[in-house]
Parts: structure tokens; C-alpha cells; sequence
């Protein structure tokens, strides 16, 4: 099994990033054109690949997140690091209860069932796209600057000590 290096590993948690920027506004797209549109396969199509990304690639994002950034962050003397990292752990836990909420929504949409109550839909969109949002903002402003920050650092300092 190859194993990943740490930047690589950022690399790949910055993609991330990017989709789940991309399925949001498609999210806030598809929205709206739910009960105007007359392409109807298409927003089902675009409801399913929505669902399908929220439910695996973002949840595991999530699980990457507080497996390989927050522990070395959280052992910080800096309390407002800490802080933020705790308040991402706490918003991880909310989006995912959001999406727990809106996942069978968007499935039902995916397949045709016309049971979702749209008001009740838009509202919870509305909740979930502020939080991830939000979420990814305080990552990349501070969480993740300040952990490739730290890699950095360890990086320098095991060459140094292979140097010598």
C-alpha cells in the first residue's frame, strides 16, 4: 500500500475544497429551477450527483480533516488556534446533522418522487450552504495555512537532522 505524504495529502484536501465549492453552487443552482424548470431529468440528475458527493467524498473529507490536520493543531499552545479547531470539529458536526436532514431530499428529487416540501428544502439549503461555506473559510484562512506552516517546519527540521 503506498503511503502519502503529508503535502501530498494537502494537495489533495485543498482539491477537495475546490468540489465542494463546485457542488455547492451547483446546489444553489439546481435549487430554484426545481419548481420552474421543464428539464426535469437533467435537475434529477444534477440532485443525484449533488447527494452522491455530499454523502462519501465530503463526509470522508471530513474524517481526513480530523484524523491528519486537527490533532497537531489542537496540541497548541496558541488558544485561538485551538479554538478554531475546535469550533470546526463543531461545525463538522453540524453539517453533517444539516445533511442528514437534506441527503434524502436531494435523493428523492434524484428519483422523481415528488414528496419534498420545497419551502422546508430551501431553508435547509440554506442552513447547509452557510455552513460549509463558513466552514472553509475559517480552514483556509487559518487551519490550513497554520498546519502546512507546521509541516513545513517539521519537514526543514527532519532534513536538517538527515544532513547531519
Amino acid at each position: 500500500m503506498k503511503t502519502v505524504s503529508q503535502t501530498d495529502r494537502f494537495k489533495a484536501l485543498d482539491a477537495c475544497h475546490q468540489q465542494i465549492q463546485e457542488h455547492l453552487a451547483l446546489l444553489a443552482e439546481v435549487l430554484p429551477q426545481l419548481e420552474t424548470s421543464s428539464d426535469a431529468a437533467l435537475l434529477r440528475q444534477q440532485a443525484g450527483t449533488i447527494e452522491a458527493f455530499f454523502s462519501s467524498t465530503s463526509r470522508q473529507h471530513h474524517a481526513d480533516e480530523e484524523k491528519n490536520v486537527f490533532p497537531q493543531l489542537l496540541a497548541s499552545d496558541n488558544a485561538e488556534l485551538v479554538q478554531a479547531v475546535r469550533t470546526l470539529q463543531q461545525d463538522h458536526g453540524w453539517i453533517e446533522q444539516n445533511w442528514l436532514e437534506l441527503a434524502p431530499m436531494l435523493r428523492a428529487i434524484a428519483q422523481g418522487e415528488d414528496w419534498v416540501d420545497m419551502a422546508e428544502m430551501q431553508h435547509t439549503v440554506e442552513i447547509f450552504l452557510n455552513l460549509c461555506n463558513d466552514h472553509i473559510a475559517l480552514e483556509e484562512s487559518l487551519i490550513y495555512p497554520e498546519a502546512k506552516e507546521q509541516l513545513a517546519h517539521e519537514l526543514a527540521a527532519r532534513a536538517q537532522r538527515l544532513a547531519t
